[in-house]
């Protein structure tokens, strides 16, 4: 049977979806690139904020007004874990609904389907569960490496915990097996995530061991960039910095999203930062991996932020000058615990309140680019434009989320190789550049 996949959301969504490829695969199914001849259509969806749950939503009936009689969709992910019933009841045009828990039962109820609608959501177990080799539809440069499922963090926002559970560690070998598989299949560069990489391992070896496992991830041949996201700034340990400077496979770019520097803010969202730890961590950072790039993420209009907490945010984020910055209006989720305080504050002052940080980051993205004009860095080949440049990325920014390097070239490149290129321009966000 041909199956179309369609993936929302964030880059672990992408490895689950490449999982339940290699599911179908394994079952004598075809995974396809295009929705026309295919026999079912699978939308893989994201409901971490209300922005995320209307895509789900707006994609699911786009797609269900594609299939014909001999054609059924199946929604999975997020949404139907969190929203199961509800979904399965108001949405008559999917025929099957299944949860994060359950992409292994997917051959079978395709199999069995015979015009019943299905609903399948199981909890989450224990442990991690290690599921069959990914598939993917091209040769995968760059390719996520999932360390944990879960999260015991239990942010006052975040509804992660109800979705996927608590914190998984995968055992080492298993990662490292599967690093050295996409190593052999054409990766040069893994993007280490999980709910929260940095507590990797507190849960079955009793201590954090992401140093640990990077300096193993970093011998493995073909791998030539290790990149970190989802990182928390209380558990950025003295060993793990020093990996980070000494491995030269580490790429010198860390995602730490923070959500505020309030130090009432940070306890009512559950965090255990406070504005001292947050601007101590960055320091030593900085002081240890000179010219490291640090993204983070921040949540405006939280319940019970007020003009002086927002002007305390706004400087610091003029005041840390961030390389990188993603800004979120703060979602209301229900059945979190900030969706019951007050006061809440109101959805057009959150929007501005994100849009006025952004254009703060402006100019200090645009100074940051302009110390780039004159030299040389490795960048990643990700494609040609129609003008006939290159486009991809530095070892400072992850795929789709940061800037781009549009450079020049004397011959033909191929996606996913790494090149020398000297910088000639910077604007706001990308750069200019050409091959040496």
């Amino acid at each position: 049977m041909n199956i179309y996949i369609e993936t929302l959301g964030c880059p672990k969504n992408v490895n689950d979806s490449e999982v339940l490829c290699g599911i179908l695969e394994n079952a004598g199914h075809k995974v396809v690139s295009e929705v026309s001849g295919a026999h079912a259509i699978l939308v893989n969806t994201c409901c971490f904020i209300e922005d995320a749950k209307r895509e789900s939503i707006d994609k699911i009936f786009e797609l269900a007004a594609l299939k014909d009689k001999d054609t059924f969709l199946i929604v999975s992910g997020c949404l139907p874990q969190r929203y199961g019933d509800t979904l399965y009841k108001q949405i008559p045009e999917a025929d099957i609904f299944i949860g994060v828990n359950d992409y292994d039962k997917l051959p079978d109820l395709i199999e069995n389907y015979a015009g019943k609608r299905e609903k399948v959501f199981s909890a989450h177990g224990k442990e991690y569960a290690e599921k069959c080799q990914r598939f993917f539809y091209n040769r995968p440069y760059v390719t996520t490496l999932k360390i944990a499922e879960g999260c015991d963090n239990h942010c006052a926002y975040c509804v992660i915990p109800s979705i996927r559970g608590g914190y998984r560690s995968r055992r080492m070998e298993d990662i490292l097996d599967e690093a050295s598989y996409l190593s052999e299949q054409g990766t040069k560069e893994l993007i280490v995530v999980a709910q929260d990489v940095t507590a990797y391992g507190i849960d079955i070896y009793g201590k954090y061991s992401l140093a640990k496992l990077l300096k193993r991830l970093c011998k493995i041949e073909g791998i030539r960039w290790i990149r970190l996201m989802y990182c928390y700034e209380d558990r950025i340990t003295d060993e793990l910095i020093e990996t980070m400077r000494s491995e030269e496979k580490i790429n010198k770019y860390i995602d730490i999203p923070i959500q505020h520097c309030n130090d009432a803010i940070l306890g009512s969202m559950n965090r255990r930062s406070t504005k001292k730890s947050i601007t101590s961590t960055i320091k030593k950072l900085r002081q240890s991996i000179p010219g490291i790039h640090i993204r983070t993420t921040l949540i405006t209009g939280f319940p019970g932020e007020g003009k002086a907490e927002f002007q305390e945010l706004r400087e610091f984020v003029q005041d840390m000058k961030f390389e990188r910055l993603g800004v979120f209006a703060y979602s209301r989720e229900e059945g979190t615990e900030a969706a019951r305080m007050k006061p809440q504050v109101r959805v057009d002052v959150k929007e501005s309140r994100k849009n006025s940080l952004m254009l703060c980051q402006i100019p200090i993205s645009r100074r940051n680019n302009e110390k780039k004009i004159g030299r040389v860095y490795e960048v990643i080949v990700e494609g040609i434009d129609d003008t006939g440049a290159y486009y991809g990325r530095m070892r400072y920014d992850a795929p789709e989320i940061d800037n781009s390097v549009i450079f020049t070239s004397g011959r033909e490149m191929s996606a996913g190789e790494i090149v020398s290129v000297e910088i000639t321009d910077a604007f706001d966000y990308d750069l200019t550049g050409r091959e040496v």
